[in-house]
C-alpha cells in the first residue's frame, strides 16, 4: 500500500489564492478608497497583531498571559523616544521598538518562567503593571500624562497616512505568512506538542524551556511593533493608553470568538470585534456587557471559535497546519 502525507487540501489552495488577490486590492487602497478607511485599518492590524502573538504564545504554546501589554507599550514609547528625542524617522523606529521589546522579553522572561498555570498568567500582568507604573515616572516621554508624537513635524499628512497604511498592510501578511511556515515546521510541531504536554514533548527530545523562551520574545515581538505602530498612526501616548489591560482583554476576546489555535482564528475574531466596536461602542457599559456575554456563551458552546465551527460543518480549513495522511 503506497501513502503520502498532504499538507494542503482544495480548501486552502482557494483561500490563499483569494487571500492574494485581497492583498493586491488593499495595497491600491490608498488610489481609490477614503483616508478614514486607512486609519481604521491600521488599528484593525494592531488588534489582529497583537491577537496573533496572544494566539502564538497562549493557543499555541499554552501559555496564557496577562501581561503583553507591556511589550505593546515598550514598543509605543520606543518609538516615540528614538523619534522625538533621537530624531529617528518613526517608520524606521518601528521595527527598532519591535526588536527592542524583544530584547526586553528575554530577562522579564526570567521572572515569568518561575511561574505556572494561573501564577503564571498574573505573574505577566503584575511585570507589565510595573513597566507602566516605570514609563510614567520618566519625565522626558511625557511621566504619567503622555506625551504627543512630535517627528511627523513636516512630513505631509497624505504621506504619513499612506505609508502607515503600507507598512500596516505589509505587517499584517508578514505576520500571517511567517506564524503559517512557523506551524507547519518541525518546530512548531514541537511547540504544539509543549502545548497538549511539556513531559510528553519532553520524553521526545524536545527542548521545552528553549521553545518556550523562543515563542515568548517572537510574540514580545510581535506586540512591540503592533504597539509601534498604534501609536504612530494615533500621534499620540499615556502609559495608561499603552499599558491598559484591555489590549489583553481584547486580544483574547478575538481568539476565543475566532477560534483559539487557529491561524484564521485571529483574522476572523479581528473582523468580529472591530464590527462589534465600530457599531455598539456608542452604548458604553452595555456595549463591554455584550462583549462579556458573547465571550461567555462561545465558551460554554463553542469553544473552538468560529473558525472551529465552520471546519466542523463546513470542512473551512484554510491556514491549516495539518498534516493528512492518506492511503493510495
Amino acid at each position: 500500500m503506497n501513502a503520502k502525507v498532504v499538507t494542503n487540501t482544495a480548501n486552502s489552495k482557494v483561500g490563499i489564492s483569494i487571500a492574494v488577490l485581497a492583498v493586491m486590492i488593499a495595497a491600491a487602497l490608498p488610489y481609490w478608497g477614503n483616508p478614514y478607511w486607512m486609519y481604521e485599518f491600521v488599528n484593525i492590524a494592531c488588534f489582529f497583531i497583537f491577537a496573533m502573538m496572544w494566539n502564538l504564545l497562549a493557543g499555541y504554546g499554552g501559555m496564557v498571559s496577562v501581561g503583553q501589554q507591556a511589550f505593546f507599550g515598550i514598543g509605543g514609547y520606543t518609538m516615540l523616544a528614538l523619534g522625538n528625542l533621537a530624531g529617528v524617522n518613526p517608520f524606521i523606529a518601528i521595527p527598532l521598538a519591535a526588536i527592542l521589546a524583544a530584547i526586553l522579553a528575554y530577562p522579564l522572561s526570567k521572572l515569568a518562567f518561575r511561574l505556572q498555570g494561573g501564577y503564571f498568567a498574573i505573574g505577566t500582568w503584575v511585570i507589565s503593571e510595573v513597566v507602566r507604573l516605570t514609563v510614567a515616572n520618566i519625565e522626558m516621554v511625557g511621566g504619567g500624562a503622555g506625551t504627543s508624537l512630535t517627528a511627523f513635524r513636516g512630513v505631509s499628512r497624505t504621506f504619513r497616512q499612506y505609508t502607515t497604511y503600507w507598512i500596516a498592510l505589509g505587517c499584517v501578511v508578514a505576520t500571517i505568512a511567517l506564524i503559517y511556515i512557523f506551524l507547519r515546521s518541525k518546530q512548531g510541531l514541537a511547540l504544539q506538542a509543549i502545548r497538549d504536554s511539556e513531559v510528553a514533548a519532553e520524553s521526545q527530545g524536545v527542548d521545552v524551556q528553549k521553545m518556550k523562551l523562543a515563542v515568548y520574545i517572537v510574540a514580545a515581538f510581535g506586540c512591540g511593533l503592533a504597539g509601534a505602530l498604534y501609536f504612530v498612526s494615533n500621534l499620540r501616548i499615556s502609559p495608561d493608553a499603552a499599558f491598559s489591560v484591555n489590549w489583553t482583554a481584547f486580544g483574547i476576546f478575538i481568539v476565543m470568538i475566532g477560534g483559539i489555535g487557529r491561524i484564521e482564528g485571529p483574522i476572523i475574531g479581528t473582523i468580529l470585534f472591530w464590527a462589534i466596536n465600530h457599531y455598539f461602542s456608542d452604548f458604553g457599559t452595555w456595549y463591554l456587557i455584550g462583549l462579556g456575554v458573547l465571550a461567555i456563551l462561545m465558551t460554554l458552546f463553542a469553544k473552538e471559535g468560529i473558525a472551529g465551527l465552520l471546519h466542523k460543518h463546513f470542512g473551512w480549513d484554510v491556514l491549516t497546519t495539518k498534516r493528512i495522511f492518506k492511503a493510495s
